[in-house]
């Protein structure tokens, strides 16, 4: 197996001049970008971090984040990317945990970053003193040679920290080379494809973009803040042929005033990953972009792939079956016995898998409870249908226990995403007297409705009694972490209530 340094020496070997990277007037071919890649290798040399140390990231989609990822993988350095949202006593864990030795930042995270414990600190903008400013590592520099193998640490990425602190998540250069590989092929990329780098990479869908593209020659264009304009104005300069995104990006996508103008006729190829996509969506964005492939990738930092669905608008909701390295099961809640089709527990997918990771980063808490007689816990909710596709249905911890009955989320959510009046829907249990829970669905309407409206298209729509939502929220929109997560837990515990929100 490769090691990443040594696969990127490949592409520029294959096709030295075809355009690699570009972010705004920055345009660089192969052959330029691994000139400016060793110039940044021989920057952290002089910084003096050895193979093995962690380098701190906390920036946007820009070619500088970019650069230093690929950077690291010829130094033998394991980048650790930060949100660049993050608050200072964020940094100041990561810098702790990991054992950080240097961290580049930008001036949008410059508050946190000095706020944070003291290490070498490298700026994007002007530097204070004691500071080091990036431009200063773009001096022409020897030609990088890879000194990481294959068995060596490449990236650690932080997980979201939604119910405890963030977990890292170490993970070998052959892991990483074999979940690009695999996303090459799982989304029949061809050479020379061109995608929009707009998913952060801090998180695992923007780092498998990042990689997929160099392993074919393609081009990686940088989106460093999502914006819909601007990316509608990318994908037809550009002449983007893929998307990768999450739902609600493209959610977004589709309903700005500009998409109905915009020339979106290059992009062939959909894929999406993160969160389930409601049918109300899946439907949409088939009518508008008629792609070629249309792709749902179900997996995770830990383990990039679990299935894929080449063919997701054929069965929506289904997530497809196990991807190229991985076998998954479904087993009973609680226990490591299978589940029957038709019947729901936890996912879990082989360790063994080419592109699993081996444990989290000094947390054997949490290994404990999620590696388990070499199978990995996700803590997802699912089940396989009579035709062996796996649906994934929520969280364990998100299920809903109303009157003894079990009550999936998701399920209840595609239903209501086929209401033309629903822009967006989130179920949650909440806390009942008699109920125990009862399910509770917050709306963001894009029409006037009722909640009699909604309640009887879910009778229509076959919804079982027990399944269907006893109250109704209507708010302006439902809450998402920064990759496009739905947030339950703000819901369930009060702690998202927008203002112009209208219960009934």
């Amino acid at each position: 197996m490769l090691d990443l340094g040594t696969s990127f020496l490949a592409s520029v070997a294959r096709s030295p001049r075809a355009l690699a990277l570009v972010d705004g007037d920055v345009r660089l071919d192969y052959a330029q970008w691994y000139a400016r890649i060793s110039a940044v290798v021989a920057g952290l040399d002089r910084l003096g971090l050895q193979p093995g140390d962690h380098l701190l990231t906390v920036l946007q989609n820009r070619w500088q984040a970019a650069t230093l990822h690929w950077a690291c993988q010829f130094a033998g350095l394991i980048v650790t990317p930060l949100n660049w949202r993050a608050k200072a006593d964020e940094v100041d864990h990561a810098i702790a945990d990991a054992g950080a030795k240097a961290v580049v930042f930008e001036d949008i995270a410059a508050e946190a970053v000095r706020g944070a414990r003291a290490i070498a600190r490298i700026t994007l903008g002007t530097p204070l003193p004691g500071e080091l400013g990036f431009d200063a590592w773009l001096a022409p520099a020897p030609a990088a040679a890879p000194r990481a193998s294959a068995e060596d640490w490449s990236v650690m990425l932080y997980t979201s920290g939604t119910t405890s602190r963030p977990k890292g998540v170490p993970r070998r250069h052959r892991a990483e080379r074999a979940a690009a590989i695999a996303h090459v092929a799982q989304n029949l990329y061809a050479m020379g494809e061109c995608t929009l780098g707009v998913m952060p990479l801090y998180h695992t869908m923007g780092v498998r973009s990042l990689l997929a593209m160099a392993a074919i020659g393609g081009a990686f264009v940088c989106l460093p803040r999502f914006d819909v304009a601007t990316a509608l104005r990318l994908i037809e300069q550009e002449r983007i042929s893929n998307l990768y995104l999450v739902p609600t990006l493209y959610h977004d996508v589709l309903h700005h005033p500009d998409f109905a103008r915009a020339d979106v006729s290059s992009v062939r190829k959909l894929g999406f990953a993160g969160a389930s996509m409601t049918d109300g969506l899946l439907r949409d964005l088939t009518a508008a972009f008629r792609p070629e492939l249309f792709v749902n990738h179900y997996g995770s930092s830990e383990i990039y792939t679990f299935t894929v669905d080449q063919k997701a608008p054929l069965k929506p909701g289904s997530a497809g079956r196990a991807g190229l390295n991985q076998m998954v099961r479904v087993v009973k809640l609680g226990s490591t016995t299978q589940a029957a089709p038709g019947e729901a527990g936890e996912i879990i997918a082989l360790l063994a898998g080419d592109e699993s990771f081996e444990g989290y980063w000094r947390r054997p808490d949490a290994d404990a409870k999620s590696l388990r007689d070499g199978w990995y816990f996700t803590g997802d909710t699912g089940f396989f249908d009579a035709d062996g596709d796996l649906f994934v249905t929520g969280r364990v911890d998100d299920m809903i226990i109303t009157g003894g009955e079990n009550v999936s989320p998701v399920e209840i959510e595609s239903c209501l995403s086929l209401h033309p009046a629903v822009a967006e829907v989130a179920v949650v249990g909440l806390p009942d007297e008699r109920w125990g829970k009862v399910v509770t669905a917050f709306v963001a309407r894009r029409a006037p409705c009722t909640q009699a409206e909604l309640d009887a298209h879910c009778r229509a729509a076959g919804l079982a009694n027990f399944k269907r939502p006893r109250r109704y929220v209507f708010v302006a929109e439902v809450p998402r972490s920064p990759v496009g997560k739905l947030l339950r837990r703000k819901l369930v515990e009060g702690e998202y209530r927008p203002a112009d929100q209208e219960k009934t």
